[in-house]
């Protein structure tokens, strides 16, 4: 039986051969990476549809080059002194960096676990699945995880969007949430190169509604971006790359190398 349940009904899913099917005969054909759409019309949202194949690609290449290993490797640090085996989901894995190494480091521990995946973006889960074979994945929003309620032993977020009431729901009872969330000073050099007047991140109350706080660790150390290929990955993964105009875009062309903050907050807290 799968993880997942039936976007339509709610029923859980069974995968026969390369289909998933619901008891209510609602079917959906498992792609040859791996990966399952449950991704509905209606929850798509107007404007949101995920990362296209270029910046996919950009993200993979930039991550891969280990510019954010040291969250990585915390990250999987707290994986695996707060889960003890069952379930996990990663909502918004994105393209599977952080769902590899958190699937290697279990594997290392010899902690027994179903690892789920699911991102908005088609391309980057395709992505994923290639990386994840041991993972079970799907197109899907955050705001419509398509699991039963109480039913992952921990949920991990890394810069996706937060819907506190929806991870509550598939999280059990004392279930471990673990987000990642950029820190005070993060690309703090990349956006004066953008910006005329830059702004420090907003670090809200780590308080949040339905879940009991346990820990927070912060992880920042320097970047040295060696090349202009690198530092448009790095742009292309932010924020400001949507919110910022062809001019102050054209700012950090020719550039060639940059030194930036990385500056990431890994918190984590257990559902209750």
């Amino acid at each position: 039986m799968s993880v997942f349940i039936c976007p339509v009904c709610g029923e859980k899913l069974e995968l026969t051969g390369n289909t998933y099917i619901c008891p209510k005969r609602h079917s959906f054909d498992r792609a040859k990476s791996g990966y399952v759409n449950l991704l509905l019309s209606k929850h798509t949202g107007k404007t949101v549809h995920g990362d296209n194949k270029l910046m996919v690609q950009a993200r993979r290449s930039f991550l891969d080059k280990g510019y954010y290993a040291p969250l990585c490797e915390a990250l999987c640090n707290a994986v695996t002194e707060n889960f003890k085996g069952g379930t996990i989901i990663d909502a918004g894995c994105g393209e599977g960096y952080y769902t590899s190494a958190i699937i290697d480091k279990l594997q290392q521990y010899n902690i027994a676990a179903e690892v789920c995946g699911i991102d908005i973006s088609k391309a980057a889960v395709e992505y994923c699945a290639k990386r994840c074979r041991s993972a079970e994945l799907a197109v899907a929003s955050v705001f419509h995880i398509p699991a039963g309620d109480s039913s992952c032993d921990m949920l991990v977020t890394l810069f996706a969007p937060y819907c506190g009431d929806e991870f509550r729901r598939v999280l059990k009872k004392g279930g471990t949430m673990i987000m990642a969330i950029p820190s005070s000073d993060h690309l703090w050099e990349l956006k004066q190169a953008i910006y005329d007047t830059p702004y420090k991140n907003e670090v809200k109350s780590y308080e949040l509604e339905g879940f009991e706080f346990v820990s927070a660790e912060r992880i920042s150390y320097d970047m040295e971006l060696v090349s202009q290929e690198d530092i448009n990955a790095l742009f292309s993964m932010t924020p400001y790359y949507y919110r910022t105009g062809r001019e102050q875009q054209s700012r950090l062309e020719g550039l060639g190398n940059l030194t930036t903050k990385a500056d990431f907050e890994l918190l984590v807290y257990r559902n209750i």
